[in-house]
């Protein structure tokens, strides 16, 4: 791939395959854990409106799981545990230790809540951006997981056969090199087989956060308007926020509510984390 910015990046090897960690800010400041949802192409670029403005007062890294952004298309193991363990192993490769502030946005909310689960001194706090909870997919049911595979395989083979000619880019906050370089991602990572192996094992992975019972740590949940995503979606993240007292910020906007409220959550981020670390 002909990268531009290839001097600043950062790949580290896990299971013998390059996986991609994105580090910046003041690294004497609590660490902001940025994790992506499923099929977003480059999570380096779709945070930055975001993590630009928390910079001073926050060490941002921003993982990319393999098949998301600069890493690897190497079809790990997406059982949950594992995909926590592949995370945890990139960091402590980087020389990056806990605690960590874990900031999921939709699927790896799912991540995010086993983390602290399974680690509970490594996470001292989570911060969600319309980020899914258990009951979110366990609504679901199997039907409506692969109704969804199959459409990820539908629209992987047309642009497998170069149909796709509109790519669904984020621009926010980016430069034009930047969006150049979102692009020349999109076509590498759109639709590949990580993101169909995420959604076989969805349920099973579900299904066990769920078992574990609940967390505590403090949380806070930016929740969007939920028409862009599940049947339910508010009524499951209000049930998760009151089961483990979770502070919800209702807005008015999209499912990347990133894009939208930057400058709202960037400031409620530095309050919350303020008033409770």
């Amino acid at each position: 791939m002909n990268v531009s910015n290839q001097k600043k990046l950062e790949l580290f090897t896990i299971e013998g395959h390059k996986l991609h960690l994105f580090r910046t800010g003041n690294a004497g400041k609590p660490k902001l854990i940025f994790m992506s949802g499923s099929g977003t192409a480059s999570p380096m670029y779709d945070f930055k409106i975001l993590y630009e403005k928390l910079l001073e007062d926050f060490r941002v890294i921003v993982i990319e799981k393999f098949g998301y952004g600069y890493s690897d298309l190497f079809a790990a193991s997406c059982e949950i545990d594992s995909v926590i363990d592949m995370q945890r192993k990139a960091l402590k490769v980087a020389g990056e230790n806990g605690p960590y502030i874990l900031v999921p946005h939709s699927l790896s909310g799912l991540e995010a809540i086993r983390w602290k689960q399974k680690y509970p001194d490594e996470v001292q706090a989570i911060i969600g951006l319309d980020m899914a909870t258990p009951k979110t997919y366990l609504a679901w049911k199997s039907d409506e997981v692969d109704r969804r595979i199959s459409i990820i395989r539908k629209m992987k083979k047309a642009k497998d056969k170069g149909l796709l000619f509109w790519l669904p880019v984020n621009k926010c906050g980016l430069t034009k090199e930047e969006i150049k370089e979102q692009k020349i991602l999109w076509k590498k990572n759109a639709f590949n087989e990580c993101y169909i192996k995420e959604a076989e094992v969805v349920l099973k992975n579900a299904e066990k956060v769920a078992a574990a019972g609940k967390i505590n740590c403090p949380i806070l949940m930016f929740v969007s308007n939920g028409k862009q995503v599940s049947p339910n979606w508010l009524e499951h993240e209000k049930d998760f926020a009151e089961q483990c007292n979770a502070k919800i910020i209702n807005l008015n906007c999209g499912h990347y509510v990133h894009y939208f409220e930057s400058d709202l959550i960037s400031t409620e981020i530095r309050g919350f984390v303020n008033d409770c670390l």
